[in-house]
């Protein structure tokens, strides 16, 4: 599996979203790296890691990562924030904890909306996307970018910055898309929240159309309910999808603000 390494400091490891790779990060990775070392993952199938023999799953994913990278905090986007939950959960009980502290950005643990879940999207939403994978490959990884810049102040740019990511690294591989939509369509991963033992910051753009802020806004609330873990949330006011390319440095002052309080260094 393909990481970078970039910048100079306390680590910090980057996970990318569906159909993505770690390139996307290229804005906050410029406003971190001169004093954080990031490690910046392509999960399997995803950018250079395209032809990696791990299957993109939970387990399997979260062992390759922490394989490669030190104790540190994980940052995940989207999809790469369900990597970056279940592998802080896993590793929260050890002494020192693997993950000692979780940042999601705009991710949430239950994608779609089910009858105890009001805050995800139809499961028709995926499924129109594994099928529209098979009949236009190009064409519906279109169209899923232009929903995850729907709603941003910023639209504009952040798709054209997207669509420049897209294939930036080469195509990703078709069995990965697959299994990411399938992840993103059956997880829960709620259960996880009370089992959290590490402090984690929920940063949502209140203006996403993938994910809703009030997902993000419940599963911190539940972890300080639940939980004798610190949990933050923090809501871009004007972002959609991907505010660390609309929002970077919003984005930004919410990461040091939680990192210099529960990891002072």
């Amino acid at each position: 599996m393909h990481m970078t390494v970039s910048g100079d400091g306390p680590p910090l490891v980057l996970i990318h979203g569906w159909a993505m790779h770690g390139g996307v990060f290229h804005a906050l990775v410029d406003r971190l790296r001169d004093r954080h070392t990031l490690y910046i993952i392509d999960l399997p199938g995803h950018g250079l890691s395209r032809d990696a023999a791990i299957p993109l799953e939970f387990d399997a994913v979260c062992d390759a990562i922490q394989a490669q990278v030190p104790v540190a905090p994980w940052i995940g986007w989207s999809l790469g924030g369900m990597f970056a939950l279940h592998a802080a959960v896993r590793r929260s009980a050890e002494t020192p904890a693997r993950v000692p502290a979780l940042v999601t950005l705009c991710s949430s643990p239950c994608f779609v909306r089910g009858p105890d879940w009001r805050f995800g999207v139809s499961p028709e939403i995926f499924r129109d996307f594994a099928q529209g994978l098979a009949d236009d490959y190009r064409g519906t990884l279109d169209r899923f970018v232009a929903l995850e810049a729907f709603g941003s102040d910023h639209a504009k740019d952040e798709l054209r910055e997207l669509r420049a990511e897209l294939f930036a690294r080469g195509e990703p591989a078709a069995r990965a898309l697959v299994d990411g939509l399938r992840i993103l369509e059956t997880t829960d991963l709620r259960p996880l929240l009370p089992q959290l033992r590490v402090p984690s910051l929920w940063i949502a753009g209140r203006r996403d159309r993938l994910v809703d802020p009030r997902a993000m806004r419940l599963a911190a609330a539940t972890i300080e309910q639940t939980s004798p873990a610190y949990a933050s949330f923090v809501e871009i006011e004007h972002a959609g999808h991907a505010p660390f390319l609309t929002h970077v440095d919003e984005v930004v002052a919410a990461l040091d603000g939680f990192l210099t309080e529960h990891l002072p260094q």
